[in-house]
């Protein structure tokens, strides 16, 4: 491996670190800020932040008028859909739950893009949903009964994870002209619109009072590291690195956001969310294996 190679898979784990990461930040960011006003502000700041940085990487901003349309409906689903739905499915379920939840986005990807993309869905892909499904099924069982009672936190998150499912396999069917970083900027700032007049209709953004310095010290590293950095390298790198390479931040996402959110919020490390995580994490690694080449 080459010291450039060496270089990006790094930043790669750095990216899954930082995912991680955010869960338990996103949790503690709304126990000041509603998630309405809190992801307007983060993704405005967030997509200024990546406009600098494709500016000055020399890309330029301008997008095509027939890119315009598939722009707008990516955005509502990778970014606007995905981030305001775990807002409100972390207001009603314990931060590490729905992390493993969320995490289940590379399994109804896969299946999504087999159905719409025409893509192979082979024995690697069957045994990743089966053991999705498990995963799935494992946490139910555990809070059967409050599932039953309150199941509104488990679909928020599930919803989550299928619109971030359906908007990787809307990016994926395009050959786009708009490079990487500014294609992040437009994905982030487009959801900023919906985001505002969420917030303005439910909110009243101005009625708030500032957050505490703690509050603020966190946000700022939920715009800078998981917003405007993650999203720069992720989309940077994802077109440079081997998919089994690039899969190592992903598959240390769900299990670096159970444990800080274990150790930073308190959430009760279950023998049952071991199990779910465990399945899920083995559905993530089967997506993006390659199936092996019978030999001659």
């Amino acid at each position: 491996m080459t010291r450039s190679q060496a270089g990006a898979v790094a930043l790669v784990i750095t990216i899954g670190i930082l995912w991680g990461l955010n869960w338990p930040a996103v949790k503690f960011i709304l126990g000041s800020i509603p998630p309405w006003t809190f992801r307007a502000l983060a993704f405005t700041l967030g997509a200024v932040l990546l406009a600098v940085i494709a500016r000055r990487a020399g890309e330029s901003l301008a997008i095509e008028a027939h890119e315009r349309h598939p722009m707008v409906i990516a955005s509502l689903l990778t970014v606007f859909g995905f981030n305001v739905l775990t807002a409100f499915g972390q207001l009603l379920t314990e931060t590490s739950k729905a992390a493993i939840i969320a995490f289940t986005m590379p399994m109804w990807a896969a299946l999504l893009a087999a159905i719409f993309l025409g893509e192979r869905f082979g024995l690697n892909r069957i045994a990743s949903l089966l053991l999705g499904m498990a995963g799935l099924a494992t946490l139910l069982a555990g809070d059967a009964r409050n599932f039953i009672d309150h199941p509104a936190g488990f679909l928020f998150m599930l919803g989550a994870a299928v619109s971030w499912a359906a908007g990787t396999v809307l990016l994926k069917a395009r050959d786009w002209t708009i490079a990487p970083l500014a294609r992040s900027a437009w994905l982030v700032g487009v959801s900023a619109v919906p985001a505002w007049a969420g917030a303005v209709a439910f909110e009243h953004p101005w009625t708030l009072n500032v957050p505490d310095a703690p509050v603020l010290a966190v946000f700022a590293f939920h715009v800078v590291g998981p917003v405007a950095l993650c999203y720069a390298a992720w989309v940077s790198l994802v077109s440079r690195l081997p998919a089994s390479t690039a899969a190592i931040g992903t598959l240390l996402i769900p299990v670096v956001g159970v444990l800080s959110s274990s150790l930073l919020l308190g959430d009760v490390l279950t023998l049952e969310k071991v199990i779910a995580l465990g399945l899920i994490v083995s559905s993530v690694a089967l997506t993006f294996a390659r199936p092996a080449r019978s030999s001659r």
